[in-house]
Formats: structure tokens, C-alpha cells, sequence
């Protein structure tokens, strides 16, 4: 009899793919996915440390599970990912009701850690760093993927930005050889992905073995998975600027199946907050960087992540980072207030940011990248854009895609056009998507997929 699998996945796509691994693994044992907490064998909460008040969300979580453990009965409830890295023994102390506790480079265990749990052994406890990789031991993905796919190529992190944990609880910086991903890429393709995401903590320092053991970088791997027949895009997050080499930057202008959107964290405009936070570059490194990117790809979109409220950060800071997002023209950003990270050289920073500073700031930035992104999907109207339909939207016949540059297009058109490319005329923007009309279907020929071939 199948065994019922609840997974809730917070934070990033990273954790979106290994919460999918995780089925994978426990597949073999008779796991099956269920949508409901109260009604499975086992719970795992797939957690993430990047966010605001993170671990006070899990516990509260853990708090609202207990009596659903108790009430089922035999219930394993597991805690995964970067909080169960950072916080294992405190989990087990504030919430000892939990069964495993794990970290993101261990889930390939999980058989013998659910083993354990079955027989009573006590509260399982996996944080360490293994030697081995996990991607060699994790099986052939048993779930269909959909229209678009992750697929994580790298993890890890060497930056040690002053205010981030991923080095602590990702480790270092590791990539996969490029057989093993075009392998897993293939297996996706085979079973309906179109579109495949490349996913990495830093995901343009990808450096893989290659085919005759050579390091390998993103541009090579991306090359290698435009080859597959049937996979129409390519994208890749997250990246940081100082991983953004000659061979990648060129790439964006030659392969029509690497989409013209680029996830670009730069965090401030300011160069002192920079340095304090370790990035490695200054605010005009970034500027250049833009520059010679879209003399490769003009029409590339860009987002962003942004810090406010670093210990330290002048008015003067600040009006430096609105004066970059202006001169940027991002097409998407995501912005957060600073909240310090135990562990982290930032958190022992002087010089903290009132909250209520925090606050103001964060409206002001976020209503100037408002701004940005209306303006920036303002330019489509009129236009005819190559839209890659993943799934039926809310109303009758309507279907929903993606543009290239990743914002979400709305429109009536025939069901069976999911999996495949559109020629869509854009008509109108809502506030987090575009609306069009259905021209008529693009072959899969490389060049159909670029949004050039359709202007």
C-alpha cells in the first residue's frame, strides 16, 4: 500500500528542485505526493535560511504540526534544508516532536534515515558535509517535470558576502560534470520540459568536468544542452557579477536558445555598503558589466536583488542605489530590509539602521522598481512575442505562457498549444502580466524560439 508525501518548500528554486529529489529518493520506499499535511505518512519541511525571521517561521509551522503528528499516528515529521543545516540540535531542543532533522547535501540519504526512524532508534540528526556528492546517488527523476524544468548544476558558495549563510550552510562551491546534467537535461526533455533552468547558488562559477575531463564553464554546459533536440529555452539563476566571464557574455548574443532575462543581484548602488558587505565589485564595475552585456543582447531584461538598511548605509548610500535602479532600467527586482544573520560578520556590524529608516526606504526603493517594471512591460505593448504555454489558465480557454523575458502572458488559445511556442501580440499589461492575442503557432527550429525572429 502506498505511503502518502507531504513536502512544503520555502525559499528559493534551488529548494524547489530538491524538495523534487526527495520524492525522487523516497519514491523506491512507496512515497506518494499528497497536497495535504493531515493525510501523510511523513512531512518534511524544506526550509530556507535567506529570508526575514526565518526560523521563527518553521517553528511556528512545527508548532501548528504537532497535534496533526499526534492525531495521526506514526507520523514522521522531518526538517530539511539551510535552517536544519544551521540550527539541527535546536530544532531537536525547541520542537521535540520532530523525527529527522537534515541538511541540503544529505536528502540522498533519506532511506536510511526514514530506516532509522521506523525503528525507533531516536531523533536522526544529518548535517554534515559528505564526501561523496549527493547528485551520484540521487535516481533517475521518477516525477514529470512540465513544460518548464529546473535543473541544478552547481552549489555552494566562495563569495562569503558579509551578510549571508549559504556558505555555512550550502559549503563550498561545487559543479557537476557536463554529462551527468546534458544526461538529466535529456531524461527532462524525453518527459515534456521545454524549457530547462539552470540553478546554482552562484551559477555562472559553474566550472564542471567536461566531456575529456577539462573544466567545463556555463558557456560550454549551455552550449552542450542547446545541442538537445526538443528543448526550446534556456535560462540560468543565480548569478553574481563577478562570474560573469567573456565567453558567457557572448553567448547571450550567438544562442538563440539562451532567453534574453538575466537574474543579476547587485544588492546597493552605494561602493562603500559594497565593501562592507564583500561583494568583490563596485557599482561602476556593475555599470560596465550591464554595458557590455547589452552590446551583446540589446533587448535583454534584467533583474536584480536589493539590501536596504545595511548596518552603516548613509542617506547618501541609498540615494545611490535609486540612482542605479534608475539608470538600470530593471525589469524585475526583488528588495528586502536588512535582518542580520546570526553567525554572519554583518551581524556584529555597528552602525545598525533604525527599523523605521529600514521601512521608509524599502517603500521608496520598492515603488521606484514598480515604476521600472511598468515601464519596461509598457515597451511590449504592439509587440509579437514567441510565448511558451505551460498550463491552463483560470478562465475558459485561456492559457498562460511564458514571454522571454519571463514575464507571464495571458491568453485564449488552443489547449493543445501547451508544451509549445505561440506568436502572441501583446494587447495589454496588469500588474504582474501581459495579455495577448493568439496569432498563430512557431515551428521549434532554434531561431523560432529568439524573440528577434518574431519582432
Amino acid at each position: 500500500m502506498a505511503k502518502k508525501l507531504f513536502i512544503k518548500t520555502y525559499g528559493c528554486q534551488m529548494n524547489v528542485y530538491d524538495s523534487a529529489r526527495m520524492a525522487d529518493v523516497l519514491a523506491p520506499l512507496g512515497y506518494r505526493l499528497t497536497d495535504r499535511p493531515e493525510a501523510a505518512d511523513m512531512v518534511i519541511l524544506n526550509t530556507c535560511h535567506i529570508r526575514e525571521k526565518a526560523s521563527e517561521k518553521l517553528f511556528s509551522e512545527l508548532g501548528r504540526l504537532r497535534p496533526v503528528k499526534a492525531e495521526r499516528g506514526g507520523q514522521i515529521l522531518a526538517v530539511a534544508g539551510c535552517v536544519a543545516q544551521a540550527e539541527g540540535e535546536e530544532i531537536f531542543r525547541r520542537a521535540p516532536h520532530v523525527d529527522l532533522v537534515f541538511g541540503p547535501q544529505t536528502y540522498h540519504r533519506l532511506p536510511e534515515m526514514v530506516a532509522r526512524a521506523t525503528r525507533a532508534e531516536g531523533a536522526v540528526l544529518d548535517t554534515d558535509f559528505p564526501v561523496e556528492s549527493k547528485f551520484d546517488h540521487l535516481p533517475e527523476a521518477a516525477s514529470a517535470p512540465g513544460v518548464s524544468a529546473f535543473l541544478s548544476i552547481q552549489e555552494g558558495c566562495d563569495k562569503f558576502c558579509t551578510f549571508c549563510v549559504v556558505p555555512y550552510t550550502r559549503g563550498a562551491e561545487f559543479s557537476r560534470p557536463v554529462a551527468a546534467i546534458v544526461e538529466e537535461a535529456r531524461h527532462l526533455v524525453a518527459n515534456g520540459a521545454r524549457e530547462i533552468t539552470l540553478l546554482g547558488q552562484n551559477v555562472n562559477a559553474y566550472r564542471g568536468p567536461g566531456p575529456k575531463g577539462e573544466a567545463a564553464g556555463l558557456a560550454d554546459l549551455i552550449r552542450a544542452l542547446a545541442a538537445i533536440e526538443g528543448l526550446l529555452r534556456i535560462r540560468y539563476t543565480t548569478s553574481h557579477p563577478r562570474d560573469m566571464d567573456a565567453d558567457l557574455l557572448r553567448l547571450h548574443g550567438e544562442e538563440a536558445k539562451l532567453m534574453p532575462f538575466l537574474h543579476l543581484p547587485v544588492q546597493s548602488g552605494s561602493d562603500s555598503v559594497l565593501e562592507r558587505m564583500n561583494r568583490g565589485h563596485g557599482a561602476d564595475a556593475y555599470r560596465e558589466l550591464v554595458a557590455t552585456l547589452r552590446r551583446h543582447r540589446p533587448d535583454i531584461a534584467l533583474s536584480s536583488d536589493f539590501i536596504v538598511g545595511f548596518p552603516g548605509e548613509t542617506d547618501e548610500d541609498f540615494e545611490a542605489t535609486l540612482a542605479l535602479v534608475e539608470e538600470m532600467g530593471f525589469a524585475q527586482a526583488f528588495s528586502f530590509k536588512y535582518s542580520p544573520r546570526p553567525g554572519t560578520p554583518a551581524a556584529l556590524m555597528p552602525d545598525a539602521v533604525p527599523e523605521a529608516v529600514k521601512a521608509e526606504r524599502l517603500h521608496r526603493l520598492q515603488t521606484l522598481l514598480g515604476q521600472s517594471q511598468r515601464a519596461w512591460n509598457a515597451k511590449m505593448l504592439g509587440r509579437t512575442l514567441p510565448v511558451l504555454f505551460e498550463q491552463a489558465g483560470r478562465h475558459r480557454n485561456q492559457l498562460i505562457g511564458r514571454s522571454p523575458y519571463w514575464q507571464a502572458v495571458h491568453v485564449e488559445a488552443p489547449e493543445a498549444a501547451i508544451g509549445d511556442l505561440g506568436q502572441i501580440r501583446i494587447l495589454a499589461q496588469h500588474r504582474n502580466s501581459l495579455a495577448g492575442e493568439w496569432i498563430g503557432p512557431i515551428g521549434t527550429s532554434p531561431s523560432a524560439t529568439s524573440e528577434r525572429a518574431c519582432a
